[in-house]
């Protein structure tokens, strides 16, 4: 099951993003998240840019060592004036294991009805699986970056170097 399941991923991760695109507004959302909050775009709207990491199934492997990555190379993007999340359709509970496993120091949000993912265009049909791919959004609202080419090793250096090339604002 989990080497079909493995194809099966596999075989969409190629697929391309068709429901947004570069410099349109992102969908709002309003999501639960495994620190026990909900959070949604509008609230960082004017004030913050956004970056939403979607990825396919909690505890699987190249799952967890995207979570990994984030959890201990997250000081990278918090140098940055910049929310970031993790995103799937696990429910929030797996969510919430997930993240206490993987000592994730931000937040992981559920979108077990897949509205949200499929709002995104990362939504993989019949599955009901978010495919990986993160998705950068400025202070405006707007989609700034769509990224399909995701290497869950080096995830939080390769979101920190992104974010320098769009000139999102370091903290000071």
């Amino acid at each position: 099951m989990i080497r079909i399941l493995g194809f099966l991923l596999a075989a969409f991760a190629s697929l391309p993003l068709l429901a947004q695109e570069v410099g349109q507004p992102a969908p709002d959302f309003s999501l639960q998240a495994s620190d026990g909050k909900t959070y949604s775009l509008a609230a960082f709207k004017g004030k913050q840019a956004v970056v939403i990491a979607w990825y396919p199934k909690a505890f699987t492997k190249g799952c967890t060592i995207e979570c990994k990555s984030l959890a201990e190379n997250g000081h990278l993007i918090r140098e940055y004036d910049v929310s970031y999340f993790m995103a799937s359709t696990d429910e929030v509970e797996v969510n919430t294991r997930f993240a206490t496993e993987q000592g994730a120091d931000f937040p992981l949000l559920s979108d077990p009805e897949g509205a949200v993912a499929k709002a995104y265009g990362v939504l993989i049909p019949v599955m009901g699986l978010a495919k990986r791919a993160t998705i950068y959004i400025g202070k405006d609202g707007r989609i700034l970056k769509i990224d399909n080419e995701i290497h869950p090793a080096t995830s939080a250096e390769d979101i920190a170097r992104t974010l320098d090339e769009l000139g999102i604002a370091r903290k000071s």
